[in-house]
């Protein structure tokens, strides 16, 4: 194959650009549009995400009435125990659900057993989700819970009337799902901090999360006595 040229590159590059819509490139240079909006405003609290486990490979065996069946069930069911706990459910992503718990901004301990026990809650309604999953020839479903707490940001778009949570935690959390077991529920230790002495909760630490080549964050399993 023949390599391109310096100037044939060059002319290849202002060729591509040129196809560009000016109206657009002037909207992305000039201004971009609000569609999600940030309030500049920080808060901590403690963050979940409960996300299915091997959905992908599950779902490609599925017919779209089925698929669309499998995945309402599991994350219509999470949403319904997050907010019993006081959860607030922010949004879905794929196979899984995002949310947090408002009343942990006071740091107040009492306000983090309510997380922990919605945790749990939902490992323990597996079998209750799964009957539902059989009672409409679906396969069953297991899942990962992960929650940590700190600083999140707050957005609002205009694709939904529910505040959008953005930062480092919520990156965090989903990165330390994948470290659960099917079926089990991790903390990483901002949170671990602040519950560690729960008597009613048992907690083992598990391979941390590498945030960098010297720096690994701890990560703690939580079982449910």
């Amino acid at each position: 194959m023949l390599c391109m040229s310096t100037p044939m590159l060059l002319a290849a590059e202002t060729e591509l650009l040129e196809k560009i819509p000016f109206t657009l490139a002037q909207r992305l240079e000039n201004r971009l549009e609000d569609v999600v909006s940030f309030s500049g405003t920080h808060q901590n609290y403690c963050v979940g995400i409960v996300d299915m486990v091997g959905s992908t490979k599950v779902s490609a065996h599925l017919s779209k009435e089925k698929m669309t069946k499998y995945y309402g069930l599991f994350l219509n069911g999470m949403a319904m125990i997050a907010k019993d706990h006081g959860a607030q459910v922010v949004k879905s992503l794929g196979d899984s659900l995002l949310y947090y718990f408002p009343k942990t901004a006071d740091y107040k301990p009492e306000h983090f057993v309510c997380p922990l026990k919605c945790a749990i809650s939902m490992i323990e309604c597996g079998a209750v989700i799964n009957a539902k999953m059989k009672e409409h020839g679906l396969p069953s479903v297991k899942y990962r819970v992960s929650m940590d707490f700190g600083t999140v940001m707050l957005a609002n778009s205009v694709a939904s009337s529910n505040d959008d949570i953005f930062g480092s935690t919520v990156n965090v959390c989903s990165k330390i799902n994948r470290i659960a077991k099917p079926n089990g529920i991790v903390i990483g230790n901002d949170m671990f901090q602040i519950v560690k002495n729960f008597d009613e909760f048992a907690f083992v630490a598990d391979n941390g999360l590498s945030l960098g080549m010297t720096i690994q964050y701890p990560v703690y399993q939580v079982l449910i006595k």
